[in-house]
């Protein structure tokens, strides 16, 4: 027991010299962290010192330079002031002057004034008004001078325009134009079906001509019927009924007058499909079925030999693109160039000119004031009231003026053609001449041993000459003469 009790002694002092070493380390360590501590402090209060000094440096050189500056600004502005009070002195006394000067001048003025006055016998303000007087006669002279000038450009910007637009218009509408004629033919299987279509002592024939209104002609020519008349209407229907007899094969009196009006039934769903389509074509909607199945009609009614169904459709394009140009309602356009001659399709059948049968017909079938405006007034029965008549009318005169539309254009059209080259081929040393571009341009090829380069300018004049006498045409024409020199040799 006793030598545990030491045992532990020893130990318990072991440990307290080892505590005490402990410590005294951790003291020494904690001193010497203290020290580094310290001298680190000192360190960065040294350094912050010295930055602190630096910036302070810094500004009161900063300072220092401002100052200079603004001392520097002070003198130039003493300067500036100076030089300012001097030129203000100047300017005054320059005022003074000048107001010396004035009044001189005004004393001056006054008395020349007066001095004209008694010179002129008339005072200022009477002086004055037979200035504005004259002043006023030359300004008016000059305003009128400026608006005749003013209107005659104008007018020709105007008319240039409305050529403009008229050949666009005619440039981009494309129209078939077919010469009607006032006969058909149809076809037959063979030439025994002739003397069945002339029957017994001539009675089918007879009843054919008697129900339809056409003649039948029937010759020497082999295997064919021909049908004459100048209604297209009866005509066609002569021309289907005669057909579907020839199918048929039977042929007597009661059989015609059975297809005969079996053809005027299609020849009636034909009319009003007619009708649609020339709508349809043209984009006029909201039209009284009515005044369709007459439209329809006007494809069998010819003026000057021009389809009259063709010529209000191409009307009805010309319209909408002259409108489109001037910027009317196109929709409206097209439909009063589509109507303006649907009286042709029942003037054969009503009295009065198809102008007041078309405006009766508008009426009834209720189109609008400027459609019956537009159909009234296309041939110039009455004054235009709107931009869409003045359209309709022009459209109607370009279709029916073309060449080639109608009969006796394209007659006179054609001599015209033929004149131009007959006159080119009169004159020595012409080889060959052709009229194109619709008479436009003549152009003439020359023999070269005739006529040579020195003679070729003075003979272009000559044919123009002769032109210019003997033709009567709108716009010029263009003499073109080609004189070639081809040398040809072979090497053998």
């Amino acid at each position: 027991m006793f030598y545990r009790k030491k045992i532990a002694e020893s130990k318990i002092g072991t440990a307290e010299i080892q505590a005490e070493t402990l410590l005294d380390e951790a003291r020494k360590a904690a001193e010497a962290h203290k020290k580094e501590l310290l001298l680190e402090a000192k360190e960065e209060s040294i350094k912050t010192k010295n930055e602190a000094e630096k910036e302070a440096k810094e500004r009161r050189n900063e300072l220092q330079r401002a100052e200079k500056r603004l001392i520097q600004k002070e003198e130039v502005l003493d300067r500036k002031s100076d030089a300012i009070e001097k030129k203000d002195e100047q300017l005054q006394k320059k005022l003074a002057t000048v107001e010396a000067q004035r009044t001189e001048v005004t004393k001056l003025v006054e008395k020349k004034q007066l001095e004209l006055e008694r010179i002129s016998g008339l005072t200022s303000e009477q002086a004055k008004a037979y200035l504005l007087s004259n002043i006023e006669n030359e300004v008016k002279l000059e305003s009128a001078m400026l608006i005749k000038d003013i209107e005659s450009k104008a007018k020709l910007e105007a008319d240039k325009r409305a050529r403009d637009i008229v050949a666009g218009a005619i440039q981009r509408c494309a129209v078939d134009h077919v010469t009607e004629t006032t006969v058909s033919v149809v076809t037959l299987p063979n030439d025994e079906m002739k003397g069945r279509i002339i029957g017994r002592e001539g009675r089918n024939i007879r009843t054919l001509e008697a129900l339809t209104g056409i003649d039948l002609i029937i010759d020497d020519t082999p295997e064919a019927v021909i049908l004459s008349g100048f209604d297209p209407m009866r005509r066609e229907i002569a021309r289907i009924a005669l057909e579907k007899l020839i199918i048929d094969g039977r042929v007597h009196p009661a059989r015609i007058e059975e297809m005969v009006e079996k053809a005027k039934k299609e020849v009636e769903v034909m009319i009003r499909e007619e009708g649609e389509a020339a709508t349809f074509e043209t984009g006029v909607h909201g039209v009284h079925p009515e005044l369709i199945r007459l439209l329809g009609k006007m494809k069998f009614r010819t003026s000057y030999g021009q389809n009259a169904l063709k010529h209000s459709i191409e009307v009805s394009h010309l319209c909408g693109l002259m409108a489109g140009e001037l910027g009317a309602d196109i929709a409206m356009a097209k439909r009063a160039g589509l109507l303006h001659d649907i009286g042709k399709s029942v003037d054969h059948d009503l009295e009065g000119t198809h102008v007041s049968i078309g405006v009766a017909l508008c009426k009834k079938y209720r189109e609008g004031e400027l459609v019956i405006n537009a159909v009234e007034s296309h041939h110039g029965d009455v004054e235009p009231t709107n931009i869409i008549s003045v359209i309709t009318q022009a459209a109607d005169a370009i279709s029916a003026s073309r060449p080639g539309a109608r009969r006796e254009t394209l007659e006179s059209y054609i001599k015209r053609l033929q004149k131009l080259e007959s006159i080119a081929d009169e004159f020595n040393g012409v080889e060959k001449s052709f009229a194109i571009q619709a008479g436009r341009e003549l152009r003439i090829i020359i023999i070269p041993e005739v006529v040579n380069d020195a003679e070729l300018t003075l003979l272009a004049r000559e044919v123009a000459k002769k032109i210019e006498t003997e033709l009567e045409y709108p716009g010029q024409i263009k003499v073109n003469l080609i004189r070639e020199t081809r040398a040809i040799e072979y090497a053998k």
